[in-house]
């Protein structure tokens, strides 16, 4: 097989940088792990070293009250060296697990998923980058090598998604499901995308020369495989750990129920802060329905396109969910250029951008006035906050107003290029 010589040098380049950002900066990766944009409850690298620590001394690593994390991510990091004392093996690993993730977006992108599919084509598809584009775009992104270097876990369930994706558009839907339930397992919020993807793996499957019988009967099959895959590595978590109930709590009900409101760049802490404890059982399925009400409505209206579906409710889970981190935005972002034919149909793009630019300068500064210098409170880094969900939401409506243009122009042919206006 024939090596990519674009590729090779994207990659090698993308390694090299975080290793040498490593070796220049040592305090670097302990800097950025203690950052609440980086880290969060549910992905923080500090935390899971507590949770290494007492797995090592068998022990339950929940017994401590701060790790909530999947207990599979333990035998594989007892496998790496103390990254105090070696912290070389443990950003390789970080940057190889990035250069994975490239690679799936490499597939997605040779797929033309993106700009035609089995039921729309779009007009402007010649219109598009490259996936090595694609990938470098995502490799040099800063909010992905901050992730790397402040050694999230949340890596992990972008690999997850990210696969799921890659297989689906290659016509493989058992390891997109394998691949979506190992995701689900290490977060709950890519349970989500199984709608829209089971309808992407039957779209690209009709495409072949065996499609399948019916999208009813492929749903149910594939939610057989989906959750037989959750509940296996639930299964193998329960061994690891011993106390199940005690797994599932320090886990799943961690992120339902969301008791530590330590600041993240979500909207939900501030809310739940400042709320009665007697309206918070309702505010939290409040706040969970509105998470999860879009998921409905993207899919049943942009059903031609439903890997656009997944890429528009990705960026939804990086403002909306209970700690979302630069993660979350960098996974939405490296899918965006994807979609490079919409670009030109796009209007606010440089408010989006300028929000979340003027939000990423200005956070780090606001948090440190706030904890720090005691010159601020906390409604100077919440302010920030919404300024990056902003940014984050005009982007979001504005590239769905930009696919539902570019279908209303494949209907009407002679309106393209025209300015239309709602009467």
């Amino acid at each position: 097989m024939p090596v990519d010589r674009r590729q090779a040098a994207v990659f090698a380049s993308a390694l090299a940088l975080r290793l040498l950002l490593l070796v220049l900066f040592p305090s670097l990766p302990d800097l950025l792990t203690g950052r609440v944009e980086v880290s969060t409850p549910v992905s923080s690298f500090k935390r899971l070293q507590e949770g290494l620590f007492l797995y090592m001394r068998n022990v339950s690593p929940y017994d401590g009250g701060v790790f909530h994390q999947a207990p599979l991510l333990l035998p594989t990091f007892a496998l790496l060296p103390n990254s105090r004392e070696f912290p070389l093996p443990t950003a390789l690993f970080y940057s190889l697990i990035d250069l994975i993730n490239a690679n799936a977006l490499i597939t997605i992108s040779d797929s033309g998923q993106a700009v035609s599919g089995r039921l729309f084509s779009a007009l402007r598809k010649h219109i598009r980058w490259d996936g090595v584009s694609v990938a470098a775009w995502f490799l040099f992104n800063p909010f992905t090598i901050a992730t790397c270097l402040g050694r999230s876990t949340g890596v992990f369930t972008t690999t997850g998604i990210l696969y799921a994706l890659s297989n689906a558009v290659s016509g493989n839907s058992l390891n997109a499901m394998l691949s979506l339930g190992f995701a689900s397992y290490l977060s709950i919020y890519p349970a989500l995308l199984f709608i829209p993807l089971i309808l992407l793996c039957y779209d690209r499957r009709a495409q072949g020369s065996k499609p399948p019988s019916g999208v009813a009967i492929f749903a149910v099959q594939h939610l057989a495989i989906f959750l037989l895959t959750v509940a296996g590595l639930l299964g193998v978590s329960g061994l690891i750990v011993g106390d199940f109930s005690q797994f599932i709590s320090a886990t799943y009900g961690f992120q339902l129920l969301v008791p530590d409101l330590t600041p993240n760049v979500g909207l939900w802490w501030y809310f739940f802060i400042e709320m009665f404890d007697s309206f918070r059982e309702f505010f939290l399925g409040v706040f969970w329905l509105h998470l999860a009400a879009y998921m409905g409505g993207l899919t049943v209206r942009l059903r031609r396109q439903p890997l656009f579906v997944i890429t528009s409710l990705l960026g939804i889970f990086a403002v909306f969910k209970p700690y979302p981190s630069i993660s979350d935005a960098s996974l939405y972002f490296a899918l965006l250029p994807l979609y490079r034919h919409l670009f030109p149909l796009m209007r606010y793009t440089f408010f989006a951008v300028s929000a979340i630019l003027y939000a990423t300068l200005l956070g780090p500064a606001f948090y440190h006035l706030w904890i720090y210098a005691g010159s601020g409170n906390a409604n100077f880094f919440y302010a920030i906050t919404l300024v990056w969900s902003l940014g984050l939401s005009i982007l979001l409506a504005d590239t769905i107003f930009a696919v539902l243009r570019d279908e209303w122009e494949q209907e009407n042919p002679e309106m393209r290029g025209k300015e239309a206006r709602q009467i």
